[in-house]
């Protein structure tokens, strides 16, 4: 095995113990990047001195490890861009402390990667710097908006990847890719230094080879921070000490496979296959019914949750972006490409004084009915699992002229990112033809980081779709 190919715990315990060095650890990692990432469009921006910051990081946690961030997190030394040209070259004065935290731990940022502008979509398409391709198969999206960090793990650019994740940005991308991609519960992780999508909902968050490098990564970004109001005083636990425990006697709720564009699809097949996997496990599996209505021991249907993201989010898009006004930073509203512009018209429309009662108010209701109906089911079950996506990674130029292509293939990953709940994405199919996966969403209530990561973890154990897994257990 290449060494850029070796998983995050690997690597750390293969450098503490001086079984590989850095300079050959980065020369893999840099090796492929040079070879692939003209033609997948990965990173926007490369450390070529990463090498270099390895020094004296042995001793700590992360052991100097390339970690790939998406470039919407601020960081000394590389631009960040949020992949819009209006911030071009624009590189920041301090450091968000998810990136802090990371080299703070040893962890060495090797470059930033491409996402879709301001994240605003689930393709990666919309990118000022053009679209990444799905390592899987070139011909296909990787997914959005975190597309570029997922990517870059997927063909093994880099060890541990960093993304954020509004409705869905970090686990859809990480099902269309075939990897590991955690969404914290809102408030875990600090929003401090992130570019603002839409703050009531925005969650950075880890994508990773296996279970335990995103456990491994909550641990070293998780936590309060003075600078977010919105983070959690809760302690923060060790996220692998959790991960052998199982789920024998847990209750489980499959959820979503009836939805109309789901039922009898592969990827609702692979998700009641996963519910017997979980059954041979020990855990008790029950299906669960979508709803039109609030309904005791039955699910929203995610329809509502569309409507309900896309007019938040709208409205949280027109004020985020207002200060990108060319007079303080960046360039002018004259740069900013059209989906950009087309948020902000219909975020600034839903909030004007004759129309926030009958959009963005009603739009809250219904996000709190959505949050009352999980917060109803979690009384009853430990987790629910459902498709990550409704299908594999759409062909390239899927998001052209699809004002909603996001809404629409995040449509069962919505609900849970505007409750604020915890899901982390794991492979769960593999389509030999086009060489394409397909993700199960794994969702607990707030706080509940510790039950998703050991479900996906017996489930990842138990199944043959991590070739990561599968290649270290050799």
């Amino acid at each position: 095995m290449k060494l850029n190919e070796l998983t995050l715990t690997k690597t750390i315990k293969m450098l503490k113990s001086k079984q590989i060095s850095h300079s050959e650890l980065y020369s893999a990692v840099t090796q492929k990047i040079d070879k692939v990432n003209n033609s997948l469009n990965v990173y926007v921006a490369l450390d070529n001195e990463a090498v270099l910051k390895t020094k004296n990081t042995l001793d700590l946690p992360l052991a100097g490890v390339p970690i790939a961030v998406k470039d919407n997190f601020l960081t000394v030394g590389l631009p960040t861009t949020a992949s819009s040209k209006v911030l071009s070259g624009f590189h920041s004065p301090y450091e968000s402390t998810v990136t802090k935290k990371i080299r703070d731990s040893g962890g060495v940022i090797i470059g930033k990667t491409n996402m879709d502008a301001w994240a605003h979509g689930s393709s990666t398409e919309s990118s000022d710097f053009g679209p990444t391709k799905n390592p899987r198969n070139p011909e296909h999206l990787p997914g959005g908006s975190s597309g570029g960090s997922a990517a870059a793990i997927a063909a093994n650019m880099a060890i541990g990847a960093i993304g954020s994740e509004t409705a869905g940005s970090i686990r859809q991308p990480a099902s269309w890719c075939g990897v590991v991609g955690m969404k914290p519960t809102y408030g875990r992780v600090s929003r401090a230094g992130v570019i603002a999508m839409a703050s009531s909902t925005d969650s950075p968050g880890p994508i990773g080879k296996t279970v335990i490098d995103c456990a491994v990564l909550l641990n070293h970004i998780a936590g309060k921070d003075c600078y977010d109001a919105t983070t959690s005083s809760l302690a923060v636990s060790d996220y692998t000490a959790y991960l052998s425990k199982g789920v024998k006697g847990m209750k489980v709720g499959i959820c979503y496979v009836d939805h109309p564009k789901v039922k009898g699809t592969p990827a609702a097949l692979a998700v009641l296959d996963a519910g017997k996997v979980f059954e041979r496990l020990g855990a008790t599996v029950d299906l669960i019914s979508a709803s039109d209505t609030l309904m005791a021991n039955r699910i929203l249907n995610p329809n509502y949750a569309i409507g309900v993201y896309t007019v938040v989010q709208r409205a949280e898009v027109s004020s985020n972006l207002a200060r990108y006004d060319g007079i303080r930073i960046g360039r002018g509203r004259d740069f900013l490409a059209t989906e950009a512009k087309r948020r902000i018209i219909l975020g600034t429309f839903t909030l004007s004084q004759s129309f926030v009662e009958k959009y963005y108010v009603r739009a809250q209701k219904v996000r709190s009915l959505i949050i009352q109906n999980f917060h109803n089911l979690f009384g009853t079950y430990d987790i629910l699992i459902a498709p990550t996506s409704a299908g594999y990674a759409q062909r390239l130029g899927s998001s052209a002229d699809n004002p909603l292509f996001g809404e629409i293939e995040d449509m069962l990953l919505e609900a849970s990112s505007i409750a604020g709940l915890t899901g982390i994405n794991v492979p769960c199919m593999r389509d030999p033809k086009t060489n394409l996966f397909l993700g199960l969403d794994i969702m607990a209530d707030q706080w509940q980081e510790e039950k998703i990561l050991q479900a996906a973890y017996a489930y990842e154990q138990a199944t043959e779709w991590n070739e990561w897994v599968a290649n270290e257990s050799e």
